[in-house]
């Protein structure tokens, strides 16, 4: 089946079928060793580290640039989606990114300094031979229905537990 024939069959799908919207994402994750922590995503394992700088043993990428990653591959993604759906020809499609953050905030050094970016940039570049003005639609649509970039942009409500355990250490 084509990308185009899967968009177009979930839309109608979701359109009949409301219920068949709601999709629940998981990760699991334990820190193994310093700052290095292992996550698993469905059959997926990824190794989360900070650098030397930062007090990890660079293992792998910290949270905050998979935050970044995160955004990219899903403009990516979302990108190409809606060109398919559009009928936008896309040869390509590219994203790259920086954020600003003041270490201030999560050392806490200064209260008043947030913990997470201050700012995030970047640029899209798109290979294609629509014109400017099917490209600016694209985008737009594409911001409009970006998952993490909708994350980003809007508070989301966020709930973390706490459960805690005895740790019983040999004496």
């Amino acid at each position: 089946m084509s990308l185009k024939d899967i968009i177009v069959a979930t839309q109608a799908d979701l359109r009949t079928n409301p219920a068949h919207a709601l999709a629940t994402f998981s990760a699991d994750s334990r820190q193994v060793e310093g700052l290095r922590s292992e996550t698993k995503i469905r059959q997926f394992s990824l190794t989360v580290d900070e650098p030397p700088s930062l007090g990890g043993t660079d293992t792998g990428p910290n949270p905050v640039e998979l935050v970044l990653a995160a955004l990219a591959t899903c403009q990516e993604i979302t990108y190409r989606a809606y060109a398919t759906a559009l009928g936008i020809p896309l040869d390509s499609v590219s994203v790259k990114l920086e954020g600003s953050l003041d270490l201030r905030g999560f050392f806490a050094v200064k209260d008043d300094v947030r913990a997470g970016y201050s700012e995030v940039r970047g640029v899209v570049n798109l290979k294609s031979s629509a014109p400017a003005a099917d490209l600016a639609k694209l985008k737009a649509v594409v911001d409009a229905h970006c998952p993490v970039l909708d994350i980003l942009r809007a508070p989301v409500p966020v709930e973390l537990k706490l459960e805690t355990e005895r740790a019983v250490r040999a004496a």
